[in-house]
């Protein structure tokens, strides 16, 4: 298993960072492996929504499915792959800071199939890019 964390400061307010992130369809504009992102549940977004995501990871292209385990507006976000080679499970906090929010991001990432072999790779894959995704929600933030 692959655990990554990064964090991040945004000048943005926790409610505003919170809502563009937990739009599941807004992830395929700042996290760099996502092609595609789709809700696929009806009504508002909240615990139990569920999405499809095309990711490019490694040089091969899966699509996975989400849902949305805990979702507390401004403080936290949380979901988990329900299909797809790769189990994953991110939680993302929001904590107002200075006048703008600390954005932590962590993920448990367990692989399967090929990308359980190459898993060592793929960890220090990940972990950069989370890194440059964070880097690039905060710049299309504070645009």
């Amino acid at each position: 298993m692959t655990k990554v964390k990064t964090s991040i400061w945004i000048a943005r307010p926790a409610v505003d960072v919170f809502n563009y992130v937990a739009d599941p369809e807004n992830i395929a504009l700042w996290a760099g492996p996502v092609l595609e992102a789709k809700k696929t549940s009806p009504g508002p977004v909240g615990v139990g929504t569920t999405s499809t995501r095309k990711t490019q990871l490694l040089g091969r292209t899966m699509e996975s499915n989400y849902e949305i385990t805990a979702y507390e507006p401004g403080q936290l976000y949380k979901d988990k792959t329900t299909s797809g080679p790769v189990n994953i499970e991110s939680l993302v906090t929001f904590k107002e800071n200075n006048g703008g929010t600390e954005v932590t991001i962590e993920g448990d990432i367990e692989a399967g199939g090929f990308f359980k072999l190459a898993e060592p790779v793929m960890a220090r894959v990940i972990g950069r890019q989370v890194e440059t995704d964070a880097q690039t929600l905060k710049d299309l933030l504070e645009a």
